[in-house]
């Protein structure tokens, strides 16, 4: 499913409705109640969740006051007891007299919404009707009321799914931005963080918040976010892949610039040393910029354990990410060019097992790979009951078959079968796919020259990583530039005692000149 960009007209906020910016005049409404009804009504066709009741005059066949509203996205207890009732009520008791003529016809009907806004534009009605807002219209007076109503079926408050910890919160984000929000706001109690809302997307009206800690985030990360998310034009967003092709720095990369999580306790942790939160509506996934190549490797989980478990598990997940890269490459390049290099024993049993094998160990390795990347695709599109037991079933029998037909020898598949459980490890998704891509290079690498390939294929890379930025940060920071302040927390993490200042990266490198001070006093410091 796919949405078009095109250079029509856009729409921006004001005073939380959307109003038309394309250059032409709003269509007003008028006053008569009727005419107002057509215009809107006509807008929507006949669709059958459009619910229009009359209210008033119960003499006369033209009603007083009338609201519409869609029943799929609204609360049917806040438009029965916040809108509805009060408006009942308000016309019991007042006097059948001109409202047209006093000052604020509008707010004297006791309306307990949320929160209430007045338009008088047909584009702004029908914006605020599809978001959710019920449209309340009263006879001989052009304003509007659009009271909030929003609601409907929704997704509860979870556990993570696909970023688990041992230990730590157990709660994720949701489908709707403002219970996100809201769990944000549960854990940083605090008055500078600032929450700024844009709608993208023609069609969709996409809400999204962006997240920050004033005094923290540096406002020219905080500018850079939302001119690149102004400036993007697209029929409608659907997840936050959308957004994050849109305000990525590079393209042509297979390393990710931006990080997404869903929990919200990482979002939290990243509010507090200087990073943007990126919200879009209708995913759980949040993004996080500005990143750099070692937050992949940070997990929740290190800093709700002990110091040292943390920095093992983390020294862990990036020997096995250099694992996940290599280990095939490695394994092409010695027994194709660099024989002398093995062990006479270990060479002796690889040259036996490989005896009779009719393909190179390059077309081997591609096979072998290719084939556990068919199963695990086919794993996650299968059903959630038989996914996992197709996949294992299917790596141990097709492995198995390949070794008793002599297509593969049982040294490859060990390697191979180590390669994708090392890759596995990864706490981040993407990074995990950027070394599966990354994987292939390299065997072709090792195929072709051997060793000097693997080393030509690596250098290619770090030349391309020293070159990559997350708005405005180097992705090798602290290692390039080196910041040695900064190292406390990347290969190892330091107990907490000693984790009293912020990332230099995320905070313009104004920690600097709170150096000598005493260690009680640079806690929380910038």
């Amino acid at each position: 499913m796919a949405f078009f960009t095109n250079k029509q007209s856009k729409t921006s906020t004001v005073d939380g409705v959307l109003e038309p910016s394309n250059g032409k005049e709003a269509i007003l409404l008028t006053a008569p109640l009727q005419e107002k009804i057509s215009a809107i009504t006509g807008k929507l066709g006949s669709s059958e969740d459009v619910v229009l009741r009359k209210l008033g005059r119960q003499s006369s066949d033209e009603p007083e006051l009338a609201i519409i509203y869609i029943d799929s996205i609204i609360d049917h207890r806040t438009i029965n007891d916040n809108i509805v009732q009060p408006l009942q009520a308000a016309l019991l008791t007042k006097a059948s007299t001109n409202r047209a003529n006093e000052s604020d016809p509008l707010y004297s009907y006791g309306i307990a919404a949320g929160f209430v806004l007045k338009i008088n534009s047909l584009e702004a009605a029908l914006t605020a009707l599809l978001c959710g807002s019920c449209l309340i219209m009263v006879d001989g007076v052009v304003d509007i009321l659009a009271a909030d109503a929003s609601g409907g079926e929704q997704r509860s408050v979870e556990e993570p799914s696909t970023q688990t910890v041992m230990r730590g919160p157990q709660h994720s984000f949701t489908e709707n931005v403002k219970t996100n929000l809201g769990l944000i706001r549960r854990i940083i109690r605090s008055s500078d963080l600032r929450i700024e809302c844009t709608v993208i997307g023609r069609h969709t009206h996409t809400k999204i918040a962006v997240c920050y800690l004033e005094g923290i985030a540096e406002p020219v990360v905080v500018n850079e976010v939302n001119r690149r998310l102004k400036a993007i034009d697209i029929d409608g967003i659907l997840e936050s892949g959308y957004v994050e092709e849109f305000i990525q720095d590079k393209t042509f990369t297979p390393f990710p610039t931006l990080l997404n999580v869903e929990r919200p306790d990482v979002v939290a942790a990243a509010l507090l040393e200087g990073q943007v939160a990126v919200i879009i509506d209708g995913t759980p996934f949040v993004l996080l910029a500005p990143v750099t190549f070692f937050k992949f490797f940070q997990s929740a989980e290190d800093y709700y354990q002990r110091w040292d478990i943390a920095s093992f598990l983390r020294l862990l997940r990036q020997l096995a990410f250099f694992i996940s890269m290599l280990l095939p490459a490695l394994y092409i390049a010695v027994t194709t060019f660099h024989q002398e290099m093995l062990p006479t024993t270990l060479l002796i049993s690889l040259a036996a097992q490989r005896e009779g094998i009719p393909f190179p160990a390059l077309v081997e390795a591609l096979l072998m790979e290719m084939t556990f990347e068919v199963l695990r695709e086919a794993g996650v599109r299968m059903p959630r009951a038989v996914g996992p037991a197709i996949s294992i079933v299917g790596a141990l029998v097709l492995g198995q078959a390949a070794v008793q037909a002599g297509l593969v020898s049982p040294a490859m598949v060990i390697v191979v079968s180590f390669t994708a459980i090392s890759n596995f490890v990864a706490p981040q998704l993407n990074i995990a796919i950027a070394a599966r891509l990354i994987r292939f290079f390299l065997m072709l690498c090792a195929g072709v020259l051997g060793f000097f390939g693997i080393m030509t294929g690596i250098l290619v890379l770090l030349t391309h990583l020293a070159g990559l930025q997350s708005f405005g940060v180097p992705y090798m920071t602290p290692l390039a530039p080196f910041r040695r302040s900064s190292m406390i927390d990347i290969f190892i993490r330091v107990p907490r005692w000693a984790m009293s200042l912020r990332p230099v990266a995320m905070s313009g490198g104004k920690r600097k000149k709170d150096a000598k001070m005493p260690q009680w006093q640079r806690r929380g410091k910038n």
